[in-house]
């Protein structure tokens, strides 16, 4: 009597059972995970959390990446610090010269949003530079802390609106426009603007500015008044020793001193700090790897160029422009 062959998927289904499971940390796990990077024998933790790069929330798409953009970095870590009693306070570590108007903005309503819900300390640890956005984000901190060589301030706002008329002209192209108003295609990359349509986008950006300086004005009316902080906001960018004098900044020090900052204002003696990242083995202490995008062609510096092609508003400090 002849055997019946046995299924191969049941082969597979026997062997994959048998077979060691490979995780490559690289490729950053599923769900995120808490490291801890300073021990303590304290239940208590201070969470810290980076803002990177330029700020935008354009969905990442990189191979190599869990992470989706910096809105969601942000919020999806302050969910976490929300739903976790033990973390009582929060260092939000800023390296960025801003970004999108409206990304900033998310993330510094989170961070107010945060704040009002939990009750927990947020210290702004600012890190190379914190300029425009990351300037802007850093005002909804409780405290603001910059390293002696941090380059912070250009608060202010910068539409983009790439032309490309004269190079389509040189290879012959031209483009037929069909449109139902007459300033439907107001900076579109085709055309010079008209000095009505500048008219109109610098309402737009005086609108912008006035919220920046609303927003600052408002979280820090303690430490500088509103007409001073108008006459210092000018777009330009203030060292860490400037930007203390303008009262823009709290105090200038290390990480330590955020630390040691955050566990006062959270009254505590003693905290483990911990992140949550999707990289756990390369996350093993506050200088290693990031905790955002893993990529091998480095996506932020390449994001950081693209931005600047791309129409829009920022908070955003470009010296390239200049």
């Amino acid at each position: 009597m002849k055997r019946s062959p046995i299924p191969v998927f049941l082969i597979i289904t026997a062997l994959a059972g048998c077979s060691p499971i490979i995780h490559l940390d690289f490729l950053g796990q599923e769900k995120l995970a808490e490291v801890t990077l300073i021990q303590s024998p304290a239940r208590a933790k201070v969470l810290m959390i980076d803002v990177e790069g330029v700020i935008s929330s354009v969905i990442n798409t990189s191979l190599f990446s869990r992470e989706k953009n910096a809105v969601s970095r942000v919020y999806e870590r302050l969910e976490l610090a929300a739903q976790d009693p033990q973390v009582k306070a929060v260092i939000l570590r800023l390296d960025t010269p801003g970004g999108e108007v409206t990304a900033s903005d998310m993330i510094y309503h989170e961070v107010l949003k945060f704040k009002e819900r939990t009750k927990k300390p947020v210290v702004g640890l600012m890190m190379g530079v914190a300029a425009s956005g990351g300037f802007y984000i850093a005002s909804a901190c409780d405290y603001i802390m910059a390293h002696p060589t941090t380059l912070t301030g250009s608060i202010g706002v910068i539409s983009i609106f790439p032309n490309f008329g004269d190079l389509m002209a040189k290879v012959g192209v031209k483009v037929n426009v069909i449109k139902s108003g007459e300033a439907k295609d107001s900076g579109g990359p085709f055309r010079d603007m008209t000095v009505e349509e500048k008219k109109l986008f610098q309402a737009i950006i005086d609108e912008y500015y006035q919220d920046f300086l609303s927003a600052v004005a408002g979280n820090r009316k303690d430490r500088i008044a509103a007409d001073e902080l108008r006459r210092i906001a000018d777009g330009r960018v203030y060292t860490a020793p400037q930007a203390l004098k303008l009262k823009l900044i709290d105090e200038i020090g290390y990480f330590d001193d955020a630390y040691k900052k955050a566990l006062a204002m959270a009254g505590l003696r003693s905290a483990r700090l911990v992140v949550y990242t999707y990289y756990p083995q390369s996350k093993t202490n506050i200088y290693a790897a990031q905790l955002g995008d893993f990529s091998p062609l480095d996506k932020k510096v390449l994001e950081s160029y693209l931005a600047v092609l791309k129409t829009g508003f920022y908070y955003l400090w470009l010296p390239q422009t200049q």
